[in-house]
């Protein structure tokens, strides 16, 4: 399995909990569609850690492969307003519903299991 981790902060006029729910939504699609496996939405638990400036949530997204990671990355990427289609405009009102709230210091790693099977 790949693991997909992404550290944020929230910024903006958005509760913490509204936040999760649209960003949990995002990725229930993402899943429902099998473009991921799995994800979790955590959060650094009373202000504990000690990484300098490491941001408060930490999202970890599992892939088979890098192969379904890129057809997830293509489907958002891809994800526009059209009339017609619903889906893709349900998709793309998702991300954006957490994604504007997101601070500059988000950092991103890419993962996988030990040993490589």
């Amino acid at each position: 399995m790949d693991i997909y981790h992404i550290w944020a902060d929230i910024e903006g006029d958005i509760t913490d909990k509204v936040w999760a729910e649209n960003l949990r939504g995002f990725l229930e699609s993402l899943k429902e569609e099998h473009k991921i496996e799995s994800y979790r939405i955590t959060r650094c638990k009373l202000g504990f850690r000690s990484i300098q400036n490491l941001p408060e949530w930490h999202v970890m997204v599992e892939t088979k492969d890098m192969a379904q990671l890129e057809t997830a990355f293509q489907r958002v990427a891809k994800a526009e307003y059209h009339p017609l289609d619903e889906l893709e405009s349900k998709l793309k009102t998702k991300h954006r519903s957490f994604n504007m709230h997101v601070a500059d210091n988000i950092q991103h790693a890419l993962f996988r299991d030990w040993p490589d099977e």
